[in-house]
């Protein structure tokens, strides 16, 4: 597999037209005396449709929590909570445009898309749905909540689909100016070698059949761990032809440069160890498992030449570039419509 780089409403009902602020008691963000708070009022219209103080506080909830766990210093936590708060309803705005965009497109995700999202982001994160749900709860989340966040995912990705991507075009000099960035950013943090074990799963694969390619990699994983020749198993197993001749390896690269989930690795696993299957799905939606052994780790290292790396430049490239494109979307969509922020 080539693309091992990185780079995501519950809506109100229209007749929902508040006039002012409604005073019903005391409901904070977090457990505080009780105390008369204003709990509903509108924070932002679009179009005709309001956005509700309490929608922004539920959407808040996880976020509040990661805030509280990072620091116990109050005037922290306010600024923070502020900063993430404006952040938050910028978001809020930007899905009910999606929304609208969506419904004039006749873009709709069913009940299997979001089961389907779900499994995927189990499979990625090593867990099974009602495990990943009950994470969810424990950061402030129902599991109509989580589904509603997967829904809205699903749906901005048809809509980049549609939209956006007939907008990105890459360039090898693109590439090439990602690649010179990719070099500044090695010489400004540790670079990690990896070996990587592609086990592709085919699109469309049944569960049994991706669940088949997860267990040969959990095999291939423990005989690693045993001591067997990892790079015999990369020339008989893996699934990526150009690391092949090379153990699975692409040099050493810069942190910024690797998934999430190899970042991971390569912060925790010590040299010579090999990792559980990782499971993901890369922007083009091909599936895989991998299983990564690391060479080294936490060092100063010589950035591989260009041509090591042009197909990981051009997709990180083009995740770039599809970013851009995205934002200019949204802001031609706002153009177009009546916005009004009152947070």
């Amino acid at each position: 597999m080539k693309h091992l780089l990185r780079r995501s409403a519950a809506t109100c009902a229209r007749a929902c037209a508040v006039a002012g602020a409604v005073f019903v008691g005391a409901i904070a963000l977090s457990p505080k005396p009780a105390e008369a708070a204003i709990v509903e009022r509108v924070v932002a219209v679009v179009g005709e449709r309001p956005i509700l103080l309490s929608e922004l506080r539920q959407r808040a909830r996880p976020h509040i929590v990661r805030i509280a766990l990072s620091t116990q210093n109050p005037s922290q936590q306010a600024a923070a909570e502020s900063e993430m708060f404006r952040e938050l309803l910028t978001r809020l705005i930007d899905e009910r445009l999606e929304e609208q965009a969506a419904d004039k497109a006749h873009l709709t995700v069913t009940p299997e898309e979001v089961d389907n999202g779900i499994r995927q982001v189990a499979a990625q994160a090593r867990m099974d749905p009602k495990q990943l749900v009950a994470e969810a709860k424990r950061q402030g989340l129902t599991e109509q909540d989580y589904r509603d966040e997967i829904r809205r995912q699903v749906l901005e990705g048809k809509l980049i689909q549609l939209r956006v991507r007939g907008r990105v075009r890459v360039t090898e000099q693109d590439a090439r100016s990602t690649y010179n960035s990719f070099v500044k950013e090695m010489g400004q943090q540790s670079s990690v070698d990896l070996r990587i074990l592609v086990l592709s799963i085919p699109p469309g694969a049944s569960q049994q059949t991706a669940a088949a390619r997860v267990a040969l990699a959990e095999e291939l994983s423990r005989r690693g761990n045993a001591g067997e020749d990892f790079c015999q198993l990369v020339l008989q197993y893996s699934d990526d032809p150009s690391t092949k001749d090379s153990c699975g390896s692409r040099g050493p690269m810069a942190l910024s440069m690797l998934l999430p989930e190899l970042q991971e690795v390569a912060k925790h696993q010590k040299p010579g160890e090999t990792s559980a299957p990782i499971v993901f799905r890369d922007p083009s939606g091909q599936q895989a498992a991998l299983v990564v052994q690391t060479v080294s780790g936490g060092e100063q290292g010589k950035p591989p030449a260009y041509e090591q790396v042009q197909e990981q430049m051009m997709e990180r490239a083009y995740v770039e570039a599809t970013e851009r494109q995205r934002k200019l979307w949204l802001q031609e969509l706002r153009r177009g419509v009546y916005i009004d922020v009152r947070l």
